[in-house]
C-alpha cells in the first residue's frame, strides 16, 4: 500500500495534476476497499476459531482448576497432620497436668485425714496382718480362735438388752485345768 502510494507520488511529479487525482482517489478507494474486505475476513475466521478458542480455554481453565484443587487437598492435609499432631501434644500436656493435680488432690487429701485420725488403706492392711499373724500364734499354741461376728452386727441393729455374761475367753489347756481346779476348790468351800 504504502509502495503504491509513493509509486503514485512519483507519477504526479512526472503528469498533469488532474490525472494523478483521479488514480489517487481510485487507489485509496481501492485501499480502502482491501481493508474493509480483510477486517471482515479476521471477522469470519476470529468467529469460526471462536467457538474452538472458547473450548480450548475452557479445557485449560479446567485441567488449571484440577490443579489447584489438587494443591489446596495436598497442603490442606499437611494442616491437617500438622493439627492432628498439634491436638495430641495439647492432649499430651493436659494429660500430664490432671495427673499432677489429681496427685496433688491425693496427696492433700491424705494429709488431712491423717490429721483427722482416720486409718488409711495402708494401715487396715497391716493391722490385719497384724491379726492373722496373732490369730495364727493362737491357733499354734492350740487354742482356738472364733471369727468376730461383723457380718451378724452389720445385718441387725444393735439391741440395748441386760448385760450379757462375760464372753467366754478361751485359753490354753493348762490354763483350763487351772481354772477348773479353782472352780472346784471354791465349790467344795
Amino acid at each position: 500500500m504504502v509502495k503504491k502510494l509513493q509509486k503514485m507520488a512519483a507519477q504526479k511529479a512526472a503528469s498533469p495534476a488532474g490525472l494523478f487525482d483521479s488514480q489517487l482517489a481510485q487507489t485509496v478507494k481501492d485501499s480502502a476497499q482491501q481493508i474493509w474486505l480483510a477486517g471482515l475476513g479476521a471477522f469470519a475466521k476470529a468467529q469460526g476459531e471462536g467457538m474452538k478458542r472458547f473450548e480450548t480455554l475452557i479445557k485449560e481453565g479446567t485441567s488449571l482448576h484440577r490443579k489447584t484443587q489438587a494443591a489446596a487437598g495436598e497442603k490442606l492435609g499437611d494442616m491437617a497432620g500438622k493439627m492432628s499432631a498439634m491436638a495430641g501434644e495439647v492432649g499430651h500436656k493436659a494429660n500430664a497436668q490432671w495427673d499432677k493435680l489429681e496427685s496433688i488432690f491425693e496427696e492433700r487429701t491424705a494429709r488431712a485425714m491423717s490429721k483427722l485420725g482416720v486409718p488409711t488403706a495402708k494401715d487396715v492392711a497391716a493391722l490385719t496382718e497384724r491379726v492373722d499373724a496373732l490369730a495364727a500364734a493362737v491357733t499354734k499354741l492350740g487354742g482356738s480362735v472364733e471369727a468376730p461376728a461383723k457380718k451378724a452386727a452389720r445385718k441387725a441393729p444393735a439391741k440395748k438388752a441386760a448385760p450379757a455374761a462375760a464372753p467366754e475367753v478361751v485359753a490354753k489347756p493348762a490354763a483350763k485345768r487351772r481354772v477348773a481346779r479353782k472352780a472346784a476348790g471354791s465349790s467344795a468351800a
